[in-house]
């Protein structure tokens, strides 16, 4: 850091989805803000519908106090950003990013068949908007994917009595199939204590990721608004897996999680697994995620310095921040 910090630059975007992206979310645009300090570079991408501020304030929360996590981390994202390009380097020199699962939005056959064209060997599907429906489709598809891994995110939209019935209401076979089922309920640990017990299925504790949640299985980490070492030592201490995944942000944020998932397993070797750092194809395509190459399980670096992308960011219209 300067000894006396520019006032921030920012630089509002709108990404638009290609489909609903989550149970409890019918937007299909998002706004948020890149922002520049001192040239380095980070992204604030608010989602209210999961308890976040809005965009509006977290601006005024970067001008100001910096209060709010999603504030906190793209600040700090920023920080060593610019270091980077203060020495004219790739921050992922010598990093190597975990491979991804496919993050799907829609119950859609052809959708999982591209997945598995591009070498996809986990996918996460968003759930519980329709659960009868998804009860079908899970057992159809875990047939004709027999070698497919399932991870199913409810975002808490379940009850533990509802969960309990939609994991239950699926055969053994297809149980087994489940690499993980994300925050069916409200983390609880005798609610979620209980559900693994009738239900034998692997739990991930995403938005109540915190160093009490002992009763996951599995903890999921988004470094837009995590700080993956302090949660990665405490999945040490209880024993869990954990999964890096973007905030299905902007491109420079998906950059941001991949360098975060490859610096939590250089600190900490065989902790991470499979992740989700690859979110760009659930949104309309944009000069940023073209940088970002194909669809696929492995993360393209972005070309450049810092996180990369030197001439996208270096051509956007920045203004002052208040």
């Amino acid at each position: 850091m300067t000894l006396i910090e520019q006032k921030p630059l920012i630089f509002r975007y709108r990404l638009k989805a290609r489909g609903f992206l989550n149970s409890i979310s019918n937007r299909r645009t998002f706004d948020g803000a890149l922002i520049q300090i001192d040239g380095g570079f980070g992204c604030i991408h608010p989602w209210p519908e999961l308890g976040d501020p809005t965009l509006e304030k977290c601006l005024a929360d970067l001008a100001g106090a910096r209060r709010w996590p999603i504030v906190r981390r793209a600040v700090r994202c920023a920080e060593y950003d610019r270091v980077a390009r203060d020495f004219e380097n790739s921050l992922f020199e010598e990093m190597e990013v975990p491979m991804s699962h496919a993050t799907l939005a829609m119950a859609d056959v052809a959708e999982i068949a591209l997945a598995v064209e591009a070498g996809f060997t986990t996918v996460k599907l968003k759930a519980g908007r329709d659960l009868e429906t998804e009860v079908k489709f899970l057992e159809a598809m875990a047939g004709e994917f027999a070698s497919v891994k399932w991870r199913l995110d409810f975002n808490e939209s379940l009850t533990p009595e509802q969960a309990v019935g939609f994991l239950l209401g699926l055969t053994e076979k297809t149980r087994l199939a489940l690499d993980f089922v994300e925050d069916p309920c409200p983390y609880s640990e005798s609610a979620w204590t209980e559900l693994r017990r009738k239900c034998r299925v692997k739990l991930a504790v995403d938005r109540e990721a915190a160093p009490l949640s002992a009763a996951a299985q599995v903890m999921v980490i988004k470094p837009a608004i995590d700080e993956p070492f302090l949660l990665g030592e405490a999945a040490i201490a209880h024993n869990q897996r954990v999964v890096l995944t973007s905030y299905m942000d902007h491109p420079l944020g998906q950059a941001f999680a991949a360098w975060e998932a490859a610096r939590l397993e250089l600190q900490f070797p065989g902790l991470v697994g499979i992740c989700g750092l690859q979110t760009h194809h659930l949104f309309e395509p944009n000069e940023f995620t073209e940088a970002l190459g194909p669809w696929s399980p492995n993360f393209e670096i972005p070309a450049g310095t810092g996180l990369g992308f030197d001439d996208l960011l270096e051509a956007l219209p920045w203004t002052r921040l208040y």
